[in-house]
């Protein structure tokens, strides 16, 4: 069976046997890339001779990505989920942390291959080969899931610049004693990220190593306040690795089910298969395939462990700090030290509940002014190191399902318009309380997009005809499927928590019907992956046939 692509757009055809069809684009074997890169240069890798397994300058080659990427697992959104769990579990939901870290990981290895062997980053890969590996012909349903798929992954990317405007508003309030208001903070993340946007006209090894430094002040930042509040050791790796929860109840679940949603971002998918393009990579050469691969994973694992030993030290420092004590207890000690902001405390014995600004408030009254200010720091280098790899995944996303190439000016200035306006409009009528509780929802919001990260990445890198030998395993496949499966349900439960706690009949009516079409799609996109591993018993759009030939569409001149 043909596919025949319409307005006589030039085809190259690709003829297989009785199975999966070949999708290779031209260039996969040695052809001009017809994928493109939104870095203006690529980092060469050096030839080492040696037989060696492993080499420290190759493996230097290829850092960069990884620690990119790794950001997203400590923007504000995940630091707030860090503090709130050690207040309100201690450390028993550390082994929550660590689990979602490795699925994380074994996320990020499927981006990566992607973008390695395929040299397309997973937006590009969904525009041109999930609806060309079925065969619905017609324009209408070869447009739709592409722009769905973009619009559910733009809502990440712009949740996800909400909260890191959030955390530098709330870092600027508290580093300028409330001289800078909420409002201008939030106004003041509009200048710098314009600012940061023009580091990579230095090269992107300068860039990469500007992101490192923002991790080194996180790590510093945030491992004062560990080494100040010196939490209990023996505590600490009971509940890293002892996968149980003892005393907990419905706000441990949800507190663990929030974990997971913070940790595992849908962009990020997005964005590491992406990043992993800036190298130089021969991909007609198997080794050089293979060797990528691996430095690229040892890198990502190296990125992920430094990221998850932070989120450990702000855990670690709220269970020490704050589990258990009360309002009341934590007002007379704010009292006693002189610290203003003690409206935040009400006079009462109910467990205290601490966010991004009340948590620093918290260690500035227990652990003296210093404390304070650094933890401000510490979420200001978060929050904008967040900011630009957000404005990264953007671009990408919007060059792959669309095909358009837009101005970083001109991208930020639309993600930053979207996510500021609502943001701004809180931090001017409402107060920090409202601001800081937005994350809850804007959590929420990314944990309802993952499904159309996680699918098609399994989906993709499960297909011989275009992964060839490096395509997933039976043991990954059905691994992959579970862990997906798990942390959708997850992430699910993770959002009828929070829609059953609205107490409104017009919003449970509003959220059934959103559901609804949200389900709808989610299966269809499941239905769409299904048959392109094979489950040809659910194709009901084509007929029997023997031999497969797919026809793929030449990639056409990018619009300016």
């Amino acid at each position: 069976v043909q596919l025949y692509m319409a307005q006589g757009k030039g085809v190259e055809t690709t003829q297989t046997q009785r199975g999966a069809p070949s999708v290779f684009p031209e260039g996969q074997n040695g052809g001009t890339d017809l994928s493109s890169t939104y870095f203006h240069h690529k980092v060469p890798i050096p030839d080492d001779d040696s037989q060696m397994w492993f080499s420290f300058r190759k493996l230097w080659a290829f850092t960069g990505p990884g620690f990119l990427m790794s950001i997203a697992y400590l923007d504000p959104g995940n630091i707030e989920s860090d503090l709130q769990s050690g207040a309100k579990a201690g450390f028993k939901l550390l082994w929550v942390l660590l689990g979602a870290t490795i699925i994380g990981l074994l996320l990020q290895r499927l981006a990566a291959r992607l973008g390695v062997v395929t040299g397309m980053h997973l937006a590009e890969v969904c525009n041109r080969h999930l609806q060309l590996l079925l065969c619905i012909g017609r324009q209408m349903f070869q447009n739709v899931p592409r722009i769905v798929l973009w619009l559910m992954v733009e809502l990440a990317i712009i949740g996800s610049d909400m909260q890191e405007v959030i955390g530098c508003a709330i870092a600027f309030n508290l580093l300028s004693s409330g001289r800078i208001p909420l409002w201008g903070g939030v106004l003041i993340t509009i200048i710098d990220t314009f600012v940061f946007l023009f580091l990579d006209k230095y090269g992107l090894r300068k860039l990469e190593a500007f992101f490192g430094v923002l991790i080194t002040i996180m790590a510093i930042t945030f491992g004062y306040e560990y080494v100040m509040v010196r939490p209990d050791q023996g505590e600490l790796l009971k509940g890293m690795f002892m996968p149980y929860c003892e005393g907990c109840g419905p706000v441990q679940l949800e507190q663990a089910v929030g974990i997971v949603g913070a940790v595992i971002m849908p962009h990020n998918i997005y964005l590491h298969s992406a990043l992993v393009k800036s190298r130089q990579i021969d991909r007609s050469s198997k080794k050089e395939l293979k060797e990528a691969n691996k430095y690229f994973f040892i890198e990502s694992t190296i990125a992920l462990f430094l990221s998850f030993l932070i989120n450990v030290f702000v855990v670690a420092v709220f269970a020490e700090a704050v589990y258990g004590r009360t309002n009341i207890e934590v007002h007379d000690i704010c009292n006693a030290t002189g610290i203003l902001h003690l409206d935040l405390f009400p006079l009462n014995n109910e467990t205290l509940q601490v966010d991004i600004y009340k948590g620093g408030v918290v260690l500035g009254c227990i652990f003296g002014p210093a404390a304070l200010y650094i933890w401000a720091v510490g979420i200001l280098a978060a929050g904008q190191s967040s900011t630009m790899t957000g404005t990264y995944s953007g671009q990408f996303v919007m060059e792959g399902f669309l095909n358009l190439r837009w101005s970083r000016f001109s991208r930020v200035l639309l993600t930053r318009s979207i996510a500021i306006t609502p943001t701004l409009l809180v931090a001017i009528f409402q107060d920090v309380t409202h601001l800081t509780g937005m994350n809850d929802f804007l959590n929420v919001l990314q944990s309802m997009q993952l499904p159309f990260a996680l699918i098609p990445i399994l989906t993709f890198t499960s297909l011989s005809s275009l992964m060839s030998e490096f395509a997933n395993g039976l043991f990954w496949k059905i691994g992959g499927g579970v862990v997906i499966l798990l942390v959708c349900c997850i992430n699910m439960y993770f959002v009828v928590i929070y829609v059953t706690s609205l107490n409104s009949v017009w919003l449970y009516v509003l959220a059934a019907f959103l559901c609804i079409a949200y389900l709808g799609f989610v299966g269809y996109l499941t239905w769409l992956c299904l048959i392109a591993l094979g489950v040809s018993c659910l194709d009901v759009t084509c007929r029997a046939r023997d031999d497969t030939t797919v026809l793929i569409e030449q990639q056409p001149e990018f619009d300016s």
